[in-house]
């Protein structure tokens, strides 16, 4: 009699069944033997016919044979339930089976093995996988949890796992019927998943209450995990309300977050005062401070002592005057936290060998454009030689930089453009443009030719800063006026005072002033 026996699953195998005992043999193998007979008879006495069916199907053999292995062919279970020969068979019949792994070493083939999942760390193969999920999806049943929903979810290696995630959740309150509503949750890890997501839930409420926009709070974390570590009512509430207490717009908390999430773990006495005094100290009031921290939040993070004093210190050494020092910070609050005195000593030295320009008329430079620092020196160079090009004198084109630096930044396509406009349509000299460079900075198609045809139709001889350095409103005044106007400076602001225009009243009202009168400031003239 022969019975096909398929190992792994591969390949039959044609075994002649004895039709009588085996021959005795000692008494000692012999006594083995029975001990091994009634584990594996006790092993399947443990298995209800429907599981007993599963594992033999694990084992690749049908569930007839797998039945009678243990009568005919005791090695081969021998070598399925005691893959160390080592240990005794109590050991480890005690030890594999409650894990639900059944090895076998008469394979052919290795097993196929994968990766541990982030959730737990047990290497399984596959077959050692279909063990372990119908002893979990019978223990979910003992519970009363109908497991069908996670028939394609990859589940824990143990039973164990699997009832601290039951018991977790039942301690949060949950019932069987809540989790047979959403059985997924049981394929969430304890620590990695179900804790995480109850310490996210009060910060997320909080970076909404903030105005931090839904769909910006997934980065918000990721930029700044440890908001998950910070209690609620701490450090994060005292930095956010001392901001809208210098004049921090509540609405603009929230893009601040995005931008720059660290300041929440900011102290206020020790990090966000003392720089946000120093600041105001330098001469800027604190709207404008506030107003600077609504767009760039991340100045918050540049060390007072260590950043933001020496280079303070080092716009002063560089010839920057002290009374311009808070234009220069309104106008580039970055210059704060930049690695300053080498930026100031490379471009100093650029623009002595390059532009002619001796540190005086740099620092001059520095107070109208201190953007200029970070502008690379080809971006510079490209307006210049287009300049030399049309025969201006180097000497020229060092005052018209000084006078208006803002020309350095310009698109040479437009400067071509403008230039041809001025020496074929207006046909004047060169001299005018190196007295007024600021020609350079106004787009051609909608300031400059629309108010020169108009000067033209009225037939009226000015200068390029009279019709261009002037709102339309005052453009318009002037071309109805029956007279011409001498030349004057075009507006002002006074550096925490009015603005005012030449020729009128001022045009900031008496409440302002009288707010603006109380910040201490130093009062200086810059020109738009």
């Amino acid at each position: 009699m022969e019975v096909g026996v398929e190992v792994d699953g591969d390949e039959t195998e044609s075994r002649p069944l004895p039709s009588h005992r085996p021959p005795p043999f000692t008494a000692r193998r012999s006594s083995c033997r029975r001990d091994t007979v009634l584990i594996q008879m006790t092993a399947l006495s443990f298995l209800r016919p429907r599981k007993s069916a599963k594992f033999s199907l694990v084992l690749g053999i049908s569930h007839h044979i797998y039945e009678n292995l243990g009568l005919f062919c005791p090695k081969i279970t021998k070598s399925f339930l005691n893959p160390c020969a080592h240990q005794s068979l109590i050991q480890s019949f005690c030890r594999v089976l409650p894990l639900g792994v059944l090895y076998s070493t008469q394979s052919s083939k290795l097993h196929e093995y994968e990766m541990p999942t982030v959730t737990w760390g047990a290497v399984q193969g596959r077959k050692e996988k279909l063990v372990s999920r119908v002893i979990i999806c019978d223990y979910l049943k003992s519970l009363g949890i109908v497991p069908d929903e996670l028939e394609h979810l990859e589940l824990p290696s143990t039973v164990e796992v699997m009832r601290e995630r039951v018991e977790f959740l039942q301690k949060l309150g949950l019932t069987i019927d809540d989790i047979n509503e959403f059985p997924l949750m049981l394929g969430c890890s304890v620590r990695k998943n179900m804790i995480p997501v109850l310490e996210l839930a009060p910060v997320v409420k909080l970076l909404r209450g903030l105005d931090v926009d839904k769909e910006d709070i997934g980065y918000v974390l990721q930029k700044h995990p440890e908001l998950l570590g910070y209690k609620l009512e701490g450090t994060m509430s005292t930095s956010v309300a001392y901001l809208v207490s210098i004049g921090v717009n509540p609405r603009d908390i929230g893009p601040m977050v995005t931008q720059y999430p660290y300041f929440l773990a900011m102290r206020v006495g020790t990090m966000i005062k003392p720089l946000v005094d120093f600041i105001v100290s330098l001469g800027l009031p604190k709207k404008i401070v506030a107003r600077m921290l609504e767009k760039r939040a991340y100045i918050l993070g540049y060390n007072l002592e260590e950043t933001v004093r020496p280079n303070i210190n080092c716009l002063l050494s560089f010839g920057i005057r002290k009374e311009l020092l808070p234009s220069v910070i309104a106008h580039y609050p970055q210059i704060l936290g930049l690695p300053l005195k080498a930026k100031l000593s490379a471009q100093q030295f650029f623009f002595d060998l390059k532009l002619k320009i001796d540190p005086a008329g740099f620092a001059q430079v520095i107070e109208k454009m201190p953007q200029i620092l970070s502008l690379h020196q080809h971006v510079i160079m490209k307006p210049v030689e287009f300049l030399l090009g049309r025969g201006i004198p180097s000497s020229d084109v060092a005052k018209m930089v000084v006078k208006c630096p803002q020309m350095v930044a310009c698109r040479v396509e437009l400067m071509k453009n403008s230039y041809y406009f001025f020496k074929s349509e207006m046909g004047r000299p060169i001299k005018e443009l190196v007295e007024f460079p600021e020609y350079f900075t106004y787009s051609l198609e909608s300031r400059i030719k629309p108010r020169y045809e108009r000067v033209q139709r009225k037939g009226i001889r000015c200068s390029l800063n009279w019709f261009l350095n002037v709102s339309e409103q005052r453009f318009e005044e002037r071309l109805k006026g029956d007279f011409i106007e001498t030349e004057s400076l075009g507006p002002s602001f006074c550096m925490g005072g009015r603005l005012e225009v030449p020729g009128n009243e001022a045009i900031v009202s008496d409440d302002e002033e009288d707010e603006c009168d109380e910040q201490f400031l130093h009062r200086r003239i810059v020109s738009l």
